[in-house]
């Protein structure tokens, strides 16, 4: 992997910036420490900035040369409402944790903006985003509403994730669909509730509950075809409070996972259709509350070849894989994607099997993969507006 003295030698400073993040996490659209210091960065380096976008979001545009064509490039920069359990001796000192990477992310963009800054080696105009509320709030999709591409063209965009399941340095990637589209369905069962002792005067929602439970196995295993990937979970089941009580209610809490629309559109209907019916044999109603969120992240094929001809120039072709199956997570750059040509891909930082993964409460950032990101964002955007 090729990286420069300039980039190896700000790594020091780098490092310290990643660890101050981490060390104040902030929740979605309440980045307002870490967009204040990114405009700040920013504006020292001489990009143009601009602030305000999904509240906190923030957009870098560099120009050089007399070139019209643009790249945009994304990190995100919103923490998790987790609970730190690293013991590390920058932990959070506010609630929250970076257990995604997002410190990291934002990291590797500063310092790409530092070596593009510097090198100034483009002839075209570099858009840098940092977005807020990737996890839950859209903040891509929020960005895209306000206009982000009619104020920052972009003839692509690119954006990565840190993987801990890959090994270190590794660029995995892939055509077409990538992540998931992620919806929820909240089941609430009413009943009649009554004396534990006497269950013939009541109608317990908890036995039509684990019957709905249990025929929802069936929506993946026999309502959609096998080739299509797609996920149907019961992640929570409340009800009741004691023995002896019969609840007049129950609540299933159901994660949906898909990539063809098509197939989305089937899932709700079996569900609905599922918790209504089986409701209705047990002499209950079901009401079901059902949220579409993220849409399946799909990447264009002329923007995942140059990504991966660019990654193989640049890790050579053994630290390059395509991947066989998409990863059933969820991610909003699926938004800017819809927008804009653009691909999406992840960069491994496995090195002894035992990192935490995404989202756990002991995991952090492995500060090692910095300047390869870094040095990556640099060579794409230059070689993307070579001159």
């Amino acid at each position: 992997m090729k990286l420069s003295a300039s980039i190896d030698n700000a790594m020091p400073e780098l490092v310290a910036i990643r660890r101050d993040f981490h060390a104040h996490p902030e929740l979605g659209l309440a980045e307002t420490r870490t967009s204040a210091f990114v405009a700040r960065h920013l504006e020292a380096l001489g990009f143009e900035v601009t602030t305000g976008l999904a509240k906190t979001g923030v957009v870098g545009t560099l120009s050089c040369g007399t070139g019209s064509r643009s790249i945009g490039i994304r990190a995100d920069m919103d923490a998790l409402p987790i609970a730190e359990e690293t013991g590390l001796d920058y932990a959070s000192k506010t609630p929250g944790l970076h257990a995604c990477g997002h410190d990291g992310h934002t990291a590797m963009l500063l310092g790409a903006a530092r070596a593009l800054a510097e090198r100034k080696n483009f002839n075209g105009t570099i858009h840098l985003i940092f977005q807020p509320a990737e996890e839950n709030a859209g903040g891509a999709k929020i960005m895209v509403d306000e206009g982000l591409f009619e104020r920052f063209p972009c003839d692509a965009v690119f954006a990565l994730h840190n993987e801990p399941n890959l090994p270190f340095g590794q660029f995995a990637l892939r055509d077409g669909p990538i992540m998931a589209a992620v919806d929820e369905a909240r089941i609430t069962v009413h009943g009649r509730g009554g004396h534990g002792a006497e269950p013939q005067e009541t109608a317990d929602p908890i036995v039509c509950g684990a019957s709905i439970v249990m025929a929802l196995q069936t929506v993946v295993a026999r309502n959609i075809h096998p080739m299509d990937p797609s996920v149907v979970t019961v992640g929570a089941f409340h009800a009741g409070s004691a023995s002896n009580i019969i609840p007049e209610r129950a609540e299933i809490v159901v994660g949906i996972r898909s990539f063809d629309p098509a197939v989305r559109d089937e899932l709700e209907r079996r569900i609905r259709m599922i918790a209504k019916s089986q409701a209705e044999s047990f002499g209950m109603r079901a009401t079901v509350d059902y949220e579409r969120s993220y849409d399946a992240t799909v990447n264009h094929k002329a923007e995942t070849d140059f990504l991966r001809e660019t990654a193989i120039r640049f890790a050579g072709a053994d630290h390059v894989v395509d991947l066989q199956r998409p990863f059933m997570g969820s991610e909003d750059f699926a938004y800017m994607l819809k927008e804009r040509p653009g691909s999406y891909f992840f960069l491994g930082s496995r090195v002894t099997g035992e990192e935490k993964s995404l989202h756990h409460p002991g995991y952090n950032f492995n500060d090692d993969l910095l300047p390869i990101g870094v040095a990556f964002w640099t060579e794409l955007a230059e070689a993307y507006l070579a001159r």
